[in-house]
């Protein structure tokens, strides 16, 4: 059965591109019918953040991106945070000292520095340690049985570190980059186990991926350099049949297409970089993230599955249900993918096209109640079917279609000031008066008595009807202004020509 998982750390708001690794490895599990797991990698305490481990499993759920196993869920491979199974690592680093895999190092902070400091002053402008120095070094491969033993009962803090040897070629076969080749003299014995007893990300990874059965790896492209010590580490625990398929994702780059894009971008751009909005008192931070802005989830998952990936058709808009059917992790891209802000509020207009009303009237509600806006004597639903089309999110309902729920217009003058002038006046006012005349007052109806008169005026259309629309709204771009006015109803309608007639005295 084929087994993906998704391993955060929870180090704080899950950034966008944690998001698209779970979905691919999502949908991969559920196109092959296999599971979906995940897994806390919660083994660096420096980093660890209160509340964060709850809001990675809270942003899954409302994308829908929902575990067969992990934390909340269990299963036959629980614990499922790794801060659980430090038991479980330092036996398999133990194991790889027994074999000669790896080794114990007792080397201080102060001892690593001046190691360091000898290689640079060779002119190694990136000093590491690996066989060219592990011999110089205060660790069991130069230390007696006895002397590793004494260490370890007086409790002399030490690490336990990857047996690198040098001249090797280490192939990996990535499903998405193809062949790629690490020649291992370039790599560091790579620390396994650490000092205050928590594993690495590199041992930790290997030994649950592999007691998990995890059968397809799908990363971000950072971890590629990572995977050349991984694939010695199946190696030497003898796993090397089992090892798992490799797929490093692309990055996502900022929009203007340089370099990543980081958690600051969304600051800086204006646009969220995070599934949730996110609080937090222990690092003082505070995110908005895409729920927050208006979005909606199935949206959401639409626009990341297209970072980095395309269905070789010319279709864009698939349910979840739909983007299982098709997905092919053969046809992720292997350049990185641009963060199109626009393209992500282009998906969720679409989405907003066809939601059930039900849904948005909750939300709506919502929405009012915390603004403070009275919608009691509005038709919301017929308002929200008329500027529909024109919402890119829930939440600028309230914005483009203001007028409908206050008397106070924000009138765009300098717009108003080129088109009015005493003749368009006095047949706002004609206007005005004629309507009070039309029973019902229906869109179709106020059209025709507006055109009769706009054509006995001898007055443009071109410059009468931005400033129709502007008396109910404000300014001179919006929806159909017939349905306005039906919508607004005849007193308030009347009441907004009346006072357009008078310009000079509100512009």
């Amino acid at each position: 059965m084929t087994r993906l998982r998704f391993a955060p750390s929870p180090t704080g708001a899950l950034h966008i591109g944690g998001i698209r690794t779970a979905l691919y490895n999502y949908l991969l599990a559920r196109k092959t019918g296999g599971q979906f797991i995940l897994r806390i990698e919660d083994t660096d305490q420096t980093r660890y953040v209160p509340g964060a481990e709850d809001y990675i499993i809270r942003s899954l759920a409302w994308l829908g991106l929902n575990p067969d196993e992990g934390p909340i869920q269990g299963g036959p491979f629980a614990p499922y945070r790794q801060s659980e199974r430090t038991a479980i690592y330092h036996d398999h680093a133990m194991q790889l000292v027994k074999s000669g895999k790896a080794y114990i190092a007792f080397d201080t902070p102060e001892e690593l520095d001046l190691m360091r400091q000898r290689l640079t002053d060779k002119g190694i402008s990136t000093p590491k340690y690996d066989a060219s120095v592990r011999d110089e070094m205060v660790n069991s491969l130069t230390l007696s049985e006895d002397e590793v033993n004494r260490k370890i009962a007086d409790k002399v803090p030490y690490t336990v570190r990857l047996l690198v040897e040098p001249g090797h070629g280490i192939i990996i076969h990535d499903k998405i980059r193809g062949e790629v080749i690490f020649d291992s003299t370039e790599l560091d014995d790579k620390i396994l186990l650490k000092a205050d007893g928590f594993p690495t990300y590199h041992l930790a990874n290997v030994v649950d991926d592999h007691l998990m059965q995890i059968t397809d790896v799908i990363r971000g492209e950072e971890w590629l350099p990572s995977t050349a010590h991984h694939v010695l580490l199946y190696r030497a625990f003898g796993w090397i049949d089992t090892m798992p398929t490799f797929s490093h994702l692309p990055l996502i780059l900022k929009p203007n297409g340089q370099g990543k894009l980081s958690k600051r971008d969304g600051q800086k751009f204006g646009f969220p970089v995070f599934p949730m909005a996110w609080h937090s008192d222990h690092i003082e931070e505070s995110i908005e993230g895409f729920d927050s802005y208006g979005f909606e989830p199935a949206a959401v998952i639409n626009f990341l599955a297209f970072l980095g990936w395309n269905p070789g058709t010319e279709q864009e808009i698939f349910s979840l249900e739909q983007l299982i059917d098709v997905f092919d992790a053969e046809r992720i891209h292997k350049g990185g993918a641009r963060f199109d802000y626009d393209k992500a509020l282009w998906f969720n207009s679409q989405y907003l096209q066809h939601l059930d009303y039900a849904i948005v009237q909750e939300r709506l509600i919502q929405y009012a109640n915390n603004e403070n806006i009275s919608i009691s004597d509005v038709n919301v639903e017929a308002v929200f079917k008329l500027l529909q089309p024109r919402l890119h999110r829930l939440k600028e309902f309230f914005m483009i279609g203001y007028y409908f729920f206050t008397d106070e217009l924000k009138y765009d003058d300098t717009e108003i000031n080129k088109k009015w002038n005493p003749e368009a006046g006095a047949l706002l006012q004609k206007l005005g008066e004629a309507l009070g005349n039309i029973e019902p007052f229906t869109a179709e109806n106020i059209s025709i008595v507006a055109k009769e008169l706009i054509t006995a005026s001898g007055i443009k259309m071109g410059v009468i009807m931005p400033l129709i629309r502007a008396s109910l709204t404000g300014t001179i771009q919006g929806p159909d202004v017939y349905e306005i006015a039906s919508l607004l109803g005849s007193v308030k309608t009347i009441e907004r020509f009346v006072k357009m007639a008078g310009w000079t005295s509100v512009g």
